[in-house]
């Protein structure tokens, strides 16, 4: 029994693209990349449902913002920024004299 590979989203979107171009077969695709046809057949059809997408957002993902992880950063800046002047101030720089 064969290993389960996973492709990366880079070699999917290529294989995927060449499918869509229709220079050559899927069945070609699939022996010079070393997939299933199927597998080709439905990176292709993800990637044509999914590029009316691209056009929609602009082509920029929205960011999520966790308003939690936002607040705990801006409190770590805080007390870091706390730290930073109490240290400056505490370790004045040595002149050697």
């Amino acid at each position: 029994m064969s290993k389960r590979r996973n492709h990366d989203a880079g070699f999917k979107a290529r294989v995927a693209l060449e499918a869509v171009k229709g220079e050559r077969t899927v069945s070609e695709l699939a022996a010079d990349y070393g997939v299933h046809p199927t597998m080709i057949h439905q990176w292709k059809k993800a990637l044509l449902e999914g590029a009316s997408d691209i056009f929609e957002r602009g082509g920029k993902k929205t960011a999520e913002v966790d308003e939690e992880t936002v607040r705990s950063l801006h409190a770590k800046i805080g007390e870091l920024a706390v730290a930073n002047d109490f240290l400056s101030r505490k370790l004045k720089p040595w002149t050697g004299k």
